[in-house]
């Protein structure tokens, strides 16, 4: 189980950051259409970072109360890849073939991480 927490840890990680560094050029070069600032990308990227954060304080730090753990980790995930799902099925993904090819691997990795951790607990 720690591995996959620890996998999670670093796609999150490194999602959140790169979001937040250059969420504009990081959303036109995997071909996602860029929004007119980078307000909701940044935002999403300091939430995906603050998820992994708080795995690695629960994983660090066992006896630490308050960290998103298993129970938790699975609805977020779960609900994250309807939501790409959905907007896949929609049309309103990503204005690209790349871009859709991203968000689809996007919803797999996350439905992979939500049943693997089912699989754990």
């Amino acid at each position: 189980m720690q591995q996959i927490l620890w996998a999670e840890i670093a796609i999150k990680g490194v999602t959140g950051v790169i979001l937040i560094a250059v969420p504009l050029i990081s959303l036109g070069l995997v071909g996602i259409e860029k929004p007119s600032n980078g307000f909701w990308p940044r935002l999403t990227g300091a939430l995906t970072l603050a998820v992994a954060v708080s795995i690695w304080i629960g994983l660090t730090y066992p006896e630490a109360r308050g960290s998103i753990g298993p129970a938790a980790l699975v609805p977020i995930n779960l609900i994250s890849a309807a939501m790409l799902i959905a907007a896949l099925v929609m049309g309103a993904a990503a204005p690209t073939r790349r871009g859709k090819l991203i968000v689809a691997v996007g919803a797999v990795a996350l439905l992979t991480l939500g049943f693997l951790e089912i699989a754990h607990a």
